[in-house]
């Protein structure tokens, strides 16, 4: 990527600016044991986070007909709304990233799938809801990620231009919604990928191994 002086950095929330994965697999964990007692691998688990809570049900009971899946996910949802930062963290370092974006005045959100019953709470949690240019959840607009939708309107919140930004996720679809707004894109590394995620090529602009890597990049194309 070339030395640059963004306007605006938006990052993907789950695996890419906070690790969910402890809270989310707790809510699943007791959501299957009201429903159908059963032992999962959660580490087998972390990877489909980002592509939310039902295909994570999926992947745990492949054989539970459409009805019981449902079950199982309104309770974990249920759950989750109430225990949504038990345990969650900052990977480690990306606390550090967002004050290094702070301190250099440069803009910064959130553009998530995540549905806003649950980022709006996370995200106040972590007292982020008074620091970010914008929140764009999974339902603010009439299409998710990799539509370009969300994206725009994030810039329109941020009151930045798409070609402005850089947007930051551990997803296919993140790299895509990135690109198909304009956008220069980093794949997260660090976060949820499956077994078979290639990110090398989802044609991101840049690859980040962890929140560190990223400090070093805004050391040394960022302006102080």
């Amino acid at each position: 990527m070339q030395s640059l002086q963004p306007a605006c950095i938006l990052f993907d929330l789950d695996g890419t600016l906070i690790d969910t994965a402890p809270d989310l697999l707790a809510c699943l964990n007791l959501a299957l044991e009201q429903h159908r007692p059963v032992s999962i691998d959660t580490d087998s688990l972390r990877p489909y986070i980002s592509y939310g809570a039902l295909a994570m049900i999926e992947r745990a009971q492949p054989d539970c007909d459409d009805s019981r899946k449902q079950e199982i996910l309104q309770t974990m949802l249920d759950l989750y709304q109430h225990n949504i930062a038990v345990h969650s963290r900052y990977f480690e370092g990306m606390a550090e990233v967002l004050d290094g974006l702070d301190s250099r005045g440069i803009k910064w959100g959130i553009v998530t799938n995540k549905r806003e019953r649950f980022t709006l709470p996370l995200l106040s949690a972590f007292s982020l809801d008074q620091r970010a240019a914008c929140m764009i959840s999974g339902d603010t607009t009439a299409h998710s990620k990799p539509h370009p939708e969300p994206m725009l309107k994030a810039c329109a919140d941020a009151q930045v231009s798409p070609e402005a930004c850089i947007y930051i996720g551990d997803a296919q679809h993140d790299i895509e919604a990135g690109k198909n707004s304009g956008m220069q894109t980093m794949a997260a590394l660090y976060g949820y990928l499956k077994p078979d995620d290639k990110p090398e090529h989802w044609g991101a602009d840049f690859l980040i191994e962890s929140p560190r890597h990223l400090s070093d990049w805004m050391q040394t194309h960022l302006c102080n």
